[in-house]
C-alpha cells in the first residue's frame, strides 16, 4: 500500500526531510534481544485464538459502528457487560463533538476499563472502537459514499485482542495496574482534509491534563489494525524516534522476539497519524502505536472477518500480555 496517497493517516516516512537526523536513527534496525529462548523457557501462549476471532466476528455481527450510531450503542452495551462480567470496573467518558454533516452534536463515549484499580501506578492498553462512516478506499467508486463498511481488521481488532486479553486481568501479580481504553471518534471522516480524527484520544488526554486523577500512566500501547491474516508489524516511526517511547518500543519488539514472534519486524516503516498522538503529546504519556498498516482492505467492504485471522490476534495479545507481564513486577 502506497501510504502517500492517504495524508489523513499516514505520511510515508522514509526519506523524508521533516525527519531529519532523529528518522536516520528510527530507519535502523533496533536491537533486540539476541536470539529467542529455547522452547523449553519460552511461556506457553495463555490466549485462545479461536475464542478471540469469535469476538472479533461477533462485534462485526453488529454491522457498521461509526461514533453515535444504533450500531455503537449496542457495541458499547455488550463490551460494558462483557467486561463487567470478567471482574473490571467500566466508566463512560462521555463528551459532544461536532457533526461533520451538520445538525445535532454527536454523543461520543469512551469506555475506560479499569483493572486493579487500588494501585495507583498504571499502563493504557488502548484502541480505537467506532469504524469509518463508509468505505471510502473500495475500488468501487459507488461504495465509496453508499457502502457498508464493518471495519473487521480497522475497528474490531483491536477491541478483541483486549477482550482476550481481559480474561487474564483478574489474577496478573504485580504493582501495576492496568487500563483499557476504548476511544470513539477516531475516524468520523466523511470528507478527506475536512472532518477531524482522534475526538475520543484527544478528549482524553485532554483530561488528564486538566482534571488530574489519582493514578499515573507509566507507559500506553495503542493497539490498532493487528488482525490481519497476513500480518507483519513494523516499529511506526513516531514511537521509535520519539526518545521517550523508543525504550518502550524495544523492549515490546524484543519481547516478541524472545517469544519467536517473527510478525513483529524490528524495523521502522510507516509514520502513523493515529491515537497515540494525543497520548503523547498532550497527556505525556508515552504511548508507542502497535498497527499493521500494510492491509490491502484498508477502508474497502472487504475489510471483513474472512481477511482476519485469530492466530494474528492472539500472536499481538501474547507479546502485549507478556511484556505486562515483566512490567508489572518492575
Amino acid at each position: 500500500m502506497d501510504c502517500k496517497s492517504f495524508p489523513g493517516r499516514c505520511l510515508i516516512g522514509v526519506g523524508l526531510t521533516l525527519i531529519g537526523i532523529t528518522l536516520l536513527a528510527a530507519r535502523a534496525e533496533v536491537p533486540t534481544a539476541s536470539t529467542p529462548e529455547s522452547a523449553a523457557d519460552t511461556p506457553t501462549k495463555p490466549l485462545d485464538a479461536d475464542r478471540a476471532y469469535a469476538y472479533l466476528k461477533q462485534i462485526c455481527e453488529i454491522g457498521p459502528r461509526p461514533s453515535g450510531s444504533r450500531g455503537m450503542q449496542r457495541q458499547q452495551k455488550m463490551l460494558e457487560e462483557f467486561f463487567t462480567k470478567l471482574g473490571a470496573k467500566v466508566t463512560k467518558q462521555v463528551f459532544l463533538a461536532p457533526n461533520p454533516l451538520g445538525g445535532a452534536k454527536v454523543r461520543m463515549t469512551n469506555l475506560i476499563v479499569t483493572w486493579h484499580p487500588e494501585r495507583t501506578e498504571r499502563v493504557l492498553l488502548c484502541a480505537h472502537y467506532d469504524t469509518r462512516p463508509f468505505p471510502d478506499q473500495d475500488p468501487n467508486p459507488r461504495l465509496r459514499r453508499q457502502g457498508r463498511f464493518i471495519g473487521a481488521n480497522d475497528g474490531a481488532s483491536g477491541v478483541a485482542v483486549l477482550m482476550e486479553l481481559a480474561h487474564l486481568m483478574p489474577k496478573l501479580a504485580g504493582n501495576l495496574g492496568v487500563d483499557f481504553v476504548l476511544f470513539d471518534g477516531e475516524e468520523l471522516v466523511y470528507v478527506e482534509g475536512r472532518d477531524r480524527y482522534f475526538w475520543g484520544s484527544e478528549w482524553f488526554a485532554q483530561q488528564y491534563v486538566e482534571t488530574p486523577p489519582e493514578h499515573t500512566y507509566r507507559w500506553g500501547v495503542l493497539l490498532d489494525m493487528v488482525g490481519d491474516a497476513d500480518l507483519q508489524i513494523y516499529h511506526e516511526q513516531n514511537s521509535v524516534t520519539w526518545p521517550d517511547t523508543r525504550p518502550l518500543v524495544v523492549d515490546i519488539w524484543s519481547t516478541a522476539q524472545r517469544l519467536g514472534v517473527e510478525e513483529f519486524v524490528p524495523r521502522a516503516k510507516h509514520l502513523i497519524r493515529d491515537d497515540h498522538l494525543a497520548l503523547r503529546n498532550i497527556a505525556l504519556i508515552p504511548t508507542c502505536n502497535i498497527i499493521d498498516f500494510d492491509y490491502p482492505y484498508w477502508h474497502t467492504e472487504a475489510d471483513a472477518p474472512g481477511r482476519c485471522s485469530g492466530e494474528s490476534l492472539v500472536k499481538v495479545g501474547w507479546v502485549v500480555y507478556e511484556w505486562l507481564r515483566k512490567e508489572v513486577n518492575k
